[in-house]
């Protein structure tokens, strides 16, 4: 059953308020932290709950509750339900029956410290041990941004257990609340991207732009083997290929790596909140450019990626790096000063034969010169570049530049680039644009028929962006429409002769009073 619209705006209402409440003890936006912590650990009671009550009534126990269940009696199974969950929780420790006790729980900051713990160590030596560790590392029970004493902190904690646990998501746990858990997260994402500014951008990447690159990369397929995002962020990116295929047509499941400690803990429970199971994800933390952890698993049939725009990176301060086989193809590494295409050459080598790519890229990497442009060399040489869009401006969090996206792809029919110009295609929402579902499917049209429409699109021969010095600017091929007001040619004329007329008149008036004063001086 679909999430409503209704129930979706009741969720979002209670999430305001409890950020709202928080707001007012927690400094800045680490609040998002204790949410986003709670609303997961209520999602994994409720899908561990769920999982056991029907694994039992299926067994023919029609009244079984795993929240009555004695923790004697539950421990038994727990190798079986880490096997099959990634997790364990006990009956005492699942949110439902903490919250029941949080008021009159003198030690409840003690008691979700040690639940959080446990719930981490029950995969410690299993396959789930890297997915599970470190996901409650940013939820501070103890800190003092909480209350300056235990009971101030523990009225705070008790707080928020009821906000999250009153926040009503109706129906059956499998048929609903899924949906609800994962719109609760991104409608969190969102706020704090748009509070937090520029920060904020490297945590998400807008749901619209997201549907856009997987709607390009999904074109003509059903389902596709691996998805991987280099600089994977919250995650958003990947799970929209759950969203459009169904997380079952992922067949091999969602790769990806982030540097950020705290954006890497953010993905991989946005994995749990969107039901993807821990043997379907793979998402590392480090550096992708140096440090790569996904070389068993490339080539990948889909890459979908917004890596950070023009970033600092060792470049060729590391001799060894022009010999990596991801980046020593184009002869030349991307400048220290601007990693953007470090990140093209990476995902372009996994990229596989059949494959496609889609990045979200900072404009400047179009049309720099020097080893960027040695670069684009190499790109359209090879014939890997598809498709360059020019998006809107002021689409992303804390950047108001007009960004846009590179298409790659290894098996290319024909020695053209597609140029699409969508920079007037958005909806204003707020202060930011948007891009409506109607602006998508624009874009995903063209670019999949590939017709030509003046003022929105060229096909344009490789031969003639290498006359061009290799610049893949959309406005150098695409010409913008001239919405200036057109002129009546004969209206002008017309207008021209009359105001000659009429300084012709002005003058001859003017003569004849020179004259008259001239005479009365005689």
């Amino acid at each position: 059953m679909a999430t409503s619209t209704q129930q979706k705006q009741e969720l979002f209402k209670a999430i305001w308020a409890t950020a709202e409440d928080l707001r007012n003890s927690v400094d800045g936006w680490d609040f998002k932290s204790y949410i986003l912590g709670i609303l997961f650990y209520r999602f994994i009671s409720e899908n561990i709950t769920s999982y056991i009550n029907k694994m039992q009534r299926d067994a023919g126990f029609p009244d079984f509750d795993y929240t009555a269940f004695s923790d004697e009696e539950a421990a038994g199974a727990k190798p079986d339900i880490v096997r099959e969950k990634g997790f364990f929780i006990l009956p005492s420790q699942l949110f439902c029956n903490v919250r029941n006790r949080a008021k009159t729980d003198p030690n409840l900051n003690v008691t979700l410290s040690e639940i959080f713990k446990a719930i981490e160590a029950s995969a410690v030596g299993t396959e789930s041990e890297d997915d599970l560790k470190g996901l409650f590392a940013d939820i501070d029970v103890n800190s003092n941004k909480l209350g300056g004493t235990v009971e101030k902190r523990n009225e705070q904690l008790t707080k928020i257990l009821n906000n999250i646990g009153g926040i009503n998501l109706k129906g059956d746990y499998e048929d609903n609340q899924i949906d609800l858990f994962g719109d609760a997260y991104e409608y969190l994402m969102a706020m704090y991207a748009s509070n937090a500014g520029k920060s904020g951008g490297e945590y998400y990447t807008p749901q619209e732009v997201s549907e856009l690159l997987a709607r390009i990369v999904t074109h003509n397929r059903q389902w596709v083997n691996k998805v991987y995002d280099p600089a994977c962020g919250s995650g958003s990116l990947l799970l929209k290929f759950a969203k459009i295929l169904g997380a079952a047509n992922v067949k091999h499941g969602f790769f990806g790596q982030e540097l950020n400690i705290t954006t890497y803990n953010l993905c991989r429970i946005n994995m749990f909140l969107h039901n993807i199971n821990y043997n379907k994800f793979d998402i590392r933390n480090g550096d992708t450019l140096l440090e790569p952890y996904h070389w068993d698993e490339e080539p990948f049939d889909a890459i979908v990626s917004n890596p950070p725009y023009s970033t600092k990176w060792v470049g060729d301060d590391n001799p060894l790096l022009i010999n990596d086989p991801r980046f020593a193809p184009a002869g030349v590494l991307a400048p220290k000063s601007k990693s953007d295409l470090a990140f093209t050459m990476h995902m372009l080598s996994w990229l596989s034969t059949e494959g496609t790519a889609a990045i979200v890229e900072f404009p400047g990497v179009l049309y720099r010169g020097g080893k960027e442009q040695k670069i684009r060399q190499y790109l359209i040489e090879n014939n890997y570049v598809d498709t360059v869009i020019q998006l809107p401006p002021n689409l992303f969090f804390g950047v108001t530049i007009a960004t846009c996206i590179i298409v790659l792809k290894k098996s290319k029919k024909e020695n053209k680039t597609l140029f699409i110009d969508a920079s007037n295609l958005f909806v204003h929402e707020g202060n930011k644009n948007k891009l409506s579902p109607e602006n998508i499917d624009a874009i995903v049209d063209e670019y999949a028929d590939r017709n030509v429409v003046p003022h929105f699109s060229a096909l344009v021969d490789n031969a003639a962006i290498a006359e061009n010095g290799y610049n893949l600017s959309v406005s150098s091929y695409v010409e913008a429409e001239d919405t200036r007001p057109q002129t009546d040619i004969r209206e002008l004329n017309a207008r021209i002769a009359r105001i000659v007329e009429h300084e012709n008149r002005l003058r001859a008036e003017i003569d004849a009073i020179i004259r008259e004063l001239e005479a009365q001086t005689i």
